[in-house]
This record gives structure tokens, sequence and C-alpha cells, in this order.
């Protein structure tokens, strides 16, 4: 399927900018939220990591990642595993503090193994199947992997700009 494989270069870019920010910051600077309103690029890779894991865990019908992989444990987080991330207050977001940016990079490059080997299975004909009523229209599984990919494009773009503050400061 050639729009998958588009879909995919456009996630494995956002993986790159992630990466190369990361790579360009001590383990301090990627921690830091250089504003109480612009999360730490250790938080917008950390949630990147979770959004594609549970997102694409839902469409596989399988358990998190970051459950069944023990990620969880890894991470250590003083934060429930049900964490409603995308909605963390700044108090909430400060407490994504890693001691290695190494795990990072490690959970991210698993859930974009995890969302291509899904499109490895994937089914075209399914994309117009309708996942969730709750929204008006409906979202297809065509619309939720749209929106999960974009989400992660997105903050890899912030990372980039929360390393400027940060190193810049």
């Amino acid at each position: 399927m050639r729009e998958i494989k588009m879909i995919l270069d456009t996630l494995l870019r956002a993986q790159e900018r992630f990466e190369d920010t990361l790579k360009q910051m001590n383990l301090n600077e990627a921690n830091s939220m250089p504003n109480p309103l612009i999360k730490s690029v250790s938080w917008l890779m950390w949630h990147t990591s979770r959004e594609l894991d549970y997102q694409f865990s839902e469409l596989n019908k399988s358990e998190p990642l970051w459950i069944s992989d023990g990620w969880t444990h890894k991470f250590n987080l003083d934060l429930p595993d049900d964490t409603q991330d995308y909605s963390h207050t700044p108090e909430q977001a400060r407490k994504v503090v890693v001691s290695d940016k190494k795990l990072l990079s490690e959970y991210l490059n698993t859930s974009i193994q995890f969302v291509e080997s899904y499109f490895e299975t994937l089914d075209e004909t399914s994309l117009t199947d309708i996942i969730d009523k709750n929204w008006t229209p409906p979202v297809t599984k065509e619309v939720r992997i749209v929106s999960a990919i974009d989400d992660a494009v997105m903050h890899s773009g912030q990372a980039v700009y929360t390393r400027r503050l940060v190193i810049n400061k």
C-alpha cells in the first residue's frame, strides 16, 4: 500500500527529528521544561512513544507495550500507568524525568517498530472500519492512524523548539 509507506516515512522523519534533538542535549537539558507550559523533550518523546503504543495496541487488539514489555518499570515514573498524558498539567509533566536518554530512544524505537509490524498486517479494506462511535463523525481506522502519526510529527517539531529554548537560555 503506497499510502501506508508514505505515512510510515512521515513517522520515521518524526523519529529522526526526535533522535537528532535528543542527541544535541545533555540529560538535564532533555528533562528541563523551559516554561511551565512548554513540556520537556523527555516528556514529548515519552508521550509520543506511549501515544503510538496505546493507539496501535488498541488497533491491534493487544496489550500496550508499556505494560507487556515492562516499560512502566523501566521508566519508574511517579504517575499511574493509566495516566492521560495528553492532558498533563505542568506539575504532572515535570514528573517525566529519565536518568538515561537511551531509555527514551529505546521506547520510541520499540513503539515505532510496533507500528511498522502493525502496518505489515493491515488490510487496506479495513481502513474505513469505524472504531470509535463517540465522535461526530465516527472515527475510522484510517482517521485514527493519521491522527496518531500527525501527533508524533507535531511533538517532534515541539521537541526541536524546546531544545532551542533550553540550550539558548
